[in-house]
Formats: C-alpha cells, structure tokens, sequence
C-alpha cells in the first residue's frame, strides 16, 4: 500500500513557478509507518497512471479551476484499485460532486493538518466514513511541509504560509468563507524553521503564501477603540505584535532572501509596516486594487481602497519602502465602462506597479458573486452538453463560456477584447523595458524583461484565451522561456545554515510597533 499525493493540472510546463504547498504539507501529515508519499505535480509532468496499484491510496486535493482534471483523475484511479480522497477549496463547497463524478471514497472538507493520519487509518482499520470535517486547525497545529521531498530544480519559488484566514469579506472571494475572517497565525519560531530548510536547498526566492499579510489594519483597531471593546483591542494589538516579530526574525535571515506576500492596499497607510517589510527583505507583494472606481469597489465590497490620486500614492508608497507591486484588477464589474479600462492601464502605469494581472470578472464557488450569479440564472439556466454553466468548472475547458455575467453596456466579446488589450499595454516590450530600471545591472535588466514575459504567458489565457491553438501557444512559449528562467531564482545551497537568534535586527527595527500610535 503506497500513498499518492496528485495536484491535477491540465496544463504542464516542466517547471513550477511556486511550490504547491499543501502536497508537502499533507505529507508530513502522513505517519511514517505509511512510507513516504508518492507526490505528483501535474503543474510539472502528467501523471503516469501506471503508478497506481491495486490497494493504493490517491490524495487528490481540488479547487474550482483544476476540478474538471482532478475528477477524472479520482475516477482514473479507482479504477485501478485505488482508495481515492478528495480535498482542497472545491471539495469543501462541493463534495457531492468528488463522490458522485470523482470516483471519491471519502472527502475531506477544511483543513487537512491534523484529520489527514486518523483518514489514512480508518483506510487500513476497514472503517472510512464517507466526509470528514477537519475544521480550522488553530495557527499551532500547522503542520511544516516535508521539503525533503521536493524534487531538485523544478520551482522558481518555495513557500511558506505564516497566517489563514481574511477579516475582509470581498465579494469575489471564498477565502473569508472557507478559511474564516478570524486570522490563524503561526509561531513565529515554525516559520523560520522552514525557511531555514528551503534556504538550505538553494531556495532564495520564498512566497509567504497568506491569505492576507496584514490581518490588523489601523481601521480595525480604531474601530475596537470606539468600540470600546478591549478584548478585542488586545487580540489585534497582539495580532500586530506578532506580524512585527515575524519580520525581525526575517531579517536576520541570509540577505540574499527575497520574500513575496499577498497583503491588502491597507498596508500603504501604514509606513512602520512598510519598513518593517523593508527590513525583512519582503520585496514584492500582490495587492488586490481591483478597481479603479468608488462604484467598482462598492461592487465588490472593497470600500476600504482609495480611488483617484490617493490610489496612485498609496501604491506607491510600498514601491518607496523597497516593496514591488503585483497589482490586480478585475474587468467586467457591472459599473465598467469603456473608459474604465485605459484609466486602469494609465493608473497601473502611474503607480509605479512592477507588475499587474487583468483578470475578468469570474464567479468563484462560495463567493457573494456566485450566489448572486447562480440565483440570477433562475431555472432556465444555459446549459452546455447537457451541464448547466452555473457548474462551469463541469465544462471541458475550450467549450466553456469566456466570461459569465452578463453586462448592462458592452457584449461580452468587447470585454475580452479590451482586457486582452490592457494585457497587451502593460506587457509590450516598451513597458516592460522602462519598468525594468527598478533594477540597477543590464544583466538584471535583461532578466526582469525575460521573467515579465514569462508571467505573460503563463497566464495568458487568463480570462482571455480564445481558443486551442493560442493557448497551445501560449503553453509551448512558457514551458519554452521556464528552465532558463529557472536559472534566474536559484542560489547556492547553504547545508550549515542555522536558525538565527533574535539579535540584530531587534536592535534596528528599535521596538516593536503595537498600535501604530
């Protein structure tokens, strides 16, 4: 009995550009007497279904976009004798569909950290249950991911989750739904650990792969203030705290360390946060702008986001602490209009964003969106081969519709045109050229234009691909531009590295900064 960890993907590249974090991570979950896992990352190569034996176990962990290959997977693989397990975002929202069309025994809803050894024996006890809850495992029961495991030279970038959860509640977002507005932080001294270890490997790249870096923002604490609610005044003081320590300890790390985030435009208020990310060599950070309207942002429950100049220079305060922008924008909001798209060309550019993804307007299970969406279709709902499109992900990819709400001013073939040509702005070589001074030597230069163009087309079909033979292309463009882009990330492998103590960054950062006061 072997057991198989699978990331489904239809599309391969050969090389990854971020570690899929939760295959090593339910493999450290895995009791030893299971043997290792046989991990497999569709991301990279296809599966080999002849790897699967006659009383196997099969992990399969989902989300919305990879749900259509991973269920075929699942059915794939019990028909080879397999014991097959579903997990991940979909299968929480949807597990009827793992079990009905995925060839699923059992599915596992929440988080795998701690249910993931008492599922792998009930399997060998005789006793599975069909679903299994595992929750919200508390920031302690994290598990840290087998890195051991990885395979050499495959990924751009490691990661290393350091929080869950969201306190926002974006309409287009399943994060607040599946993994709580509570956020669950880890232990500072966890996190460095893996880090050291991915450090070790050669890994100098690290994506802190959070929902949300910044999970106490100056409005939250107000609000508790005026409140009057100590308790929770307290919580996110501590919260803050510990966010402070985190980037200490980061800086005592190796300098060659570059980190990445996902963090809320909130953070651009907040130049002690900003410094801090500076310090701990935080250098890039994904910021959902969305919008670039009040009436865009009303739409998405995103009020919190400045409009106008205030946009421009919160943006850009990240890029004066050393803190590169991923900037992203959705296209397609009910409140868009023809306009709507050069003014978020022009302000992607006037911002100073290092880089920016155009995506179209997309309803995601467990999102506001989607029940709003779903509700609208009413019982005449579009079908396509007999599949309703309000379960688009049940769609064969090239037969789904390109976008799904309908629009009160432009067709929906003008949308995908505009964005495609914001996508086209951004990335032409002229722009990416003048970006690309943020970095000082012509071999750096040279290096930003390749890895820009890489990012083009590997998301190239992001809400814009119209048919087989552009995303082919787009395909055989970046498995082309990977391994050598690969090169580009690596770093020589430090084996003696050790845990640092908490010394000289203490002394620079000078305190820890609670309230922001």
């Amino acid at each position: 009995m072997r057991v198989h960890l699978i990331n489904p993907s239809d599309d391969s590249f050969g090389v990854g550009v971020i570690t899929p974090r939760w295959l090593y991570v339910l493999a450290a979950a895995t009791p030893r007497h299971f043997g290792d896992p046989i991990i497999t990352d569709e991301t990279l190569e296809q599966l080999d279904f002849e790897t699967i034996q006659q009383g196997d176990i099969v992990g399969i962990g989902i989300h919305t976009a990879n749900a259509y290959r991973g269920l075929a997977v699942g059915r794939e693989a019990r028909k080879r004798g397999a014991t097959v397990i579903f997990g991940g975002i979909h299968a929480t929202l949807y597990p009827d569909e793992a079990l009905e069309l995925g060839g699923a025994h059992a599915v596992v809803k929440g988080d795998g950290d701690v249910i993931w050894s008492r599922i792998l024996d009930h399997v060998t006890q005789g006793t599975l249950q069909t679903v299994y809850d595992g929750g919200r495992a508390a920031g302690a029961q994290f598990m840290s991911a087998r890195w051991d495991l990885l395979p050499p030279d495959r990924y751009m970038w490691a990661s290393v989750q350091t929080v869950r959860g969201c306190p926002k509640h974006c309409s287009f977002c399943s994060v607040w739904r599946t993994d709580g507005q509570e956020p669950r932080q880890r232990t500072t001294d966890a996190v460095i650990g893996e880090v050291v270890e991915l450090r070790r490997k050669g890994f100098r790249f690290i994506a802190l792969a959070d929902d949300n870096f910044y999970p106490a923002s100056f409005e939250d604490l107000e609000l508790a203030r005026r409140q009057n609610n100590m308790e929770r005044l307290e919580e996110l003081e501590g919260m803050r705290r510990e966010r402070f320590e985190l980037m200490q300890r980061l800086a005592e790390l190796p300098r060659d360390l570059v980190f990445f985030t996902q963090i809320t435009i909130e953070a651009g208020e907040d130049p002690e946060f900003l410094e801090a990310m500076r310090k701990a060599n935080i250098k890039g950070a994904l910021v959902g702008v969305e919008s670039v309207t009040e009436e865009g942002l009303k739409t998405v429950f995103k009020s919190f986001n400045p409009t106008g100049e205030a946009l421009t220079q919160r943006l850009r305060a990240f890029r004066e602490h050393g803190v590169h922008v991923l900037g992203s924008f959705i296209f397609g909001l009910s409140s868009d209009r023809e306009s709507t798209f050069d003014a978020t060309a022009v302000l992607a550019e006037k911002a100073d964003l290092t880089f920016a993804q155009f995506v179209t307007m997309t309803p995601y299970p467990g999102t506001v969106d989607f029940q709003r969406w779903e509700k609208a279709q009413g019982e005449d709902v579009e079908k396509v081969d007999g599949v309703p499109i309000t379960r688009y992900w049940l769609i064969p990819a090239l037969r789904r519709p390109k976008l799904y709400t309908s629009h009160p001013t432009m067709s929906m073939d003008e949308i995908r045109l505009r964005t495609q040509a914001v996508w086209d702005r951004f990335y032409s070589f002229a722009e990416i050229w003048k970006r690309s001074n943020c970095v000082k030597s012509l071999r750096g230069r040279l290096a930003f234009i390749f890895v820009s163009k890489l990012y083009r087309q590997m998301y190239a079909k992001t809400g814009i691909a119209t048919d087989s033979a552009r995303r082919k292309s787009a395909n055989r463009w970046a498995r082309w531009m990977a391994k050598p882009c690969l090169r580009l990330f690596q770093g020589t492998p430090m084996p003696e590295l050790q845990m640092p103590a908490l010394g000289t960054a203490q002394a620079e950062f000078g305190g820890i900064p609670i309230s922001g006061d």
